[in-house]
């Protein structure tokens, strides 16, 4: 699985911001009103979100997601494990309830 396949079902959607576009590490700033739309299609992908927004993270959120700037209880984080690797995606609420950041890394299996 690779990172441009989630994306390239999101292109219908609008962006405020692209900031980084890697085979391993992508990011984006979305607008709140697409969120449910986000969430469809990366559960599509990854399954359910593993930390829900408002669930304290655990150990495993916390190691997982250390090299890509950690969990937090406001932020969504979505995990699943592929041949190649673990993806992960993150929604990043921007606290103008406008924008959230979405952080998405491709992780050596293992990691």
């Amino acid at each position: 699985m690779k990172l441009r396949d989630i994306i390239d079902c999101c292109v219908h959607l609008d962006v405020h911001e692209k900031r980084c576009d890697r085979e391993d590490l992508f990011e984006l700033v979305f607008f709140q009103k697409d969120v449910s739309e986000w969430e469809r299609i990366l559960a599509a992908f990854l399954g359910e979100p593993v930390k829900p927004q408002g669930k304290v993270p655990t150990e495993k959120d916390l190691k997982i997601t250390e090299g890509t700037g950690g969990i937090r209880v406001e932020q969504t984080l979505f995990e699943k494990e592929f041949e190649n690797g673990v993806i992960i995606a993150k929604f990043w609420p921007w606290k103008d309830d406008r924008c959230i950041t979405l952080r998405m890394a491709l992780l050596p299996t293992g990691s």
